[in-house]
């Protein structure tokens, strides 16, 4: 994808533009374009809403029009997407959206991706409870434990949460948390190991903890 496309579609998913978007998505499908590429320039528009919505120029309407957009472009991609992810990895990766968060396409992208690279995946949905994933991770074992979130109140219970799985667990198990507003101070303060704002970047650490075993 050249930088000139890149731009273009990251800047209609910042701006909402749902037409232009999907036709954009659609024509760059037909011209041969990696899913991959197009998924990766809709994530940085998608950041970008989520900065807007943080600074108070977009409301929770913004949002969700943003994660519909978002959700069309993955139906879109997704033959192509799981196609190109073709793997042999093996692990379990437990996965979930924090408590007090409902949105979930950043990880309906790693869920789709994880299981096109071979690993088994549980999804415990949206706005998931911290004892949640502690009750899942004893009973099912993962190797990884994936926490999303886009707002910054979901922080709060991502830190939680590690901080109960770290209790609970006989074993340390490697907690990746994601979502377009990651960096490495949520990080700490989460008290997490890994961080991405990029979710086909979170398959690739899932990839290495396993390889690294």
């Amino acid at each position: 994808m050249n930088l000139s496309l890149r731009e273009t579609m990251k800047e209609k998913v910042a701006g909402l533009d749902e037409e232009g978007v999907l036709a954009l998505v659609r024509q760059s499908l037909e011209s041969g374009v990696d899913p991959v590429e197009i998924i990766a320039a809709c994530e940085e528009g998608m950041r970008q809403v989520g900065e807007k919505y943080e600074q108070g120029v977009f409301y929770l309407s913004g949002l969700i029009m943003a994660g519909e957009i978002f959700r069309q472009v993955l139906e879109l991609t997704q033959p192509a997407l799981q196609e190109a992810l073709k793997g042999d990895a093996s692990g379990r990766v437990l996965i979930g959206t924090a408590h007090g968060d409902i949105h979930d396409i950043g990880k309906t992208i790693v869920h789709i991706a994880l299981r096109s690279f071979g690993f088994q995946v549980e999804d415990l949905g949206v706005d998931v409870p911290p004892q949640r994933f502690v009750e899942r991770a004893l009973t099912w074992q993962p190797d990884v434990i994936g926490i999303s979130g886009l707002i910054t109140s979901s922080y709060g219970s991502m830190r939680e949460t590690a901080r109960l799985l770290r209790a609970a667990l006989s074993y340390p198990i490697p907690i990746i948390i994601g979502g377009g507003m990651m960096n490495e101070q949520i990080c700490r303060f989460v008290g997490a190991d890994y961080w991405t704002n990029d979710a086909l970047k979170g398959v690739r650490i899932c990839e290495e903890i396993i390889r690294s075993k």
